[in-house]
Order: structure tokens, then C-alpha cells, then sequence
């Protein structure tokens, strides 16, 4: 997994924000520090919580410019429905292939998971886990849940993003 003080992975990929459109993280990046939420899957209650929890407390982040993008293994067709759902205001990438997971050390089998039914390497899904990137591409904090039923400590986030603008 990627730490304090490492180099950001540049990637590119769809975002859902209520249409498609294409997410650059270094293009993003020059508006301000990124927080990267990675959360393993759309309408499962953790990963609500964790999304709503973002969208409740976005004002912070838009005080320092910071954007929140949430990153899971969906289709930018299910993250739409789940902001729309959610009522959620930022933008959530869809790393179908498990590649930008892969980038940032927090890429998981659903077999870890102990899914039925699931062999080994059938899906690459995100960790739970925050990264904020500063405006140089650093990473400036870095978090990955034991489980993915615990949640960030979202005060810590604020922080490091206010740290990071």
C-alpha cells in the first residue's frame, strides 16, 4: 500500500457525477489535494455509510478546495444510481478492471472476502481506504481498513486535507 510521502499513481477513468464523463486525477490535482475513497462496493451498507458520511461533511473539504472522489470496482452506470439514491454530491470512478486498486496497494479478491460462490481471482475489488494526494501528486495521508466494516476516521481525513491545501 502506498504511504505518507509517496508518489500519487497518475490514472484516468470513468466517473459517474450524474453523466460519465472522464476523471484525470493530475488534471484534478490542479485545483487542489484530492481525497481518494476507495470503498469496495455501491448500495452495501458500510460503503454507504462511508459515502454519506463524505457527503455530509463535503463543505470541509470544499473550504480548503479539496475534491473527494469515491473509487470502487462498479460500472459508472451503478455509481450513478447509487449517487442519485444517496443524494451524493462529488464525483465516484469505476475501476472495473481493479487496475488503479492494483496502483495504489489496496486491491482485494472477493474470495478474501469469503464470498460464496466465488473462485479466486473472479473479481478485483478495492480495500477500504483513503488517500489524500496534495497538489504535487504526494501522498499526504494514507488509511486502509483491517476489515471492510471499519470506516476512516473522517476527522483525520479533514485534517490531512486542510494539511494538504
Amino acid at each position: 500500500m502506498l504511504d505518507h510521502g509517496d508518489d500519487a499513481p497518475a490514472f484516468t477513468a470513468p466517473m459517474a457525477n450524474g453523466d460519465i464523463e472522464v476523471f484525470s486525477l493530475t488534471e484534478a490535482l490542479e485545483d487542489g489535494p484530492v481525497v481518494l475513497a476507495f470503498f469496495p462496493g455501491a448500495f452495501t451498507s458500510t460503503c454507504t455509510t462511508e459515502l454519506c458520511t463524505f457527503r455530509d461533511r463535503l463543505g470541509a473539504f470544499e473550504d480548503v478546495d479539496a475534491t473527494v472522489v469515491g473509487i470502487s470496482a462498479d460500472t459508472p452506470f451503478t455509481l450513478n444510481e447509487f449517487r442519485d439514491d444517496q443524494g451524493l454530491q462529488f464525483g465516484l470512478v469505476s475501476d472495473v478492471s481493479g487496475d488503479i486498486a492494483a496502483a495504489y496497494g489496496v486491491a482485494s479478491d472477493l474470495a478474501d472476502l469469503t464470498v460464496p460462490g466465488v473462485a479466486p481471482g473472479d473479481m478485483t475489488i478495492p480495500q477500504r481506504s483513503v488517500f489524500v494526494v496534495d497538489s504535487s501528486g504526494t501522498v499526504t495521508y494514507a488509511w486502509a481498513g483491517e476489515t471492510p466494516k471499519v470506516e476512516p476516521d473522517y476527522d483525520d481525513v479533514e485534517a490531512a486535507a486542510v494539511d494538504a491545501a
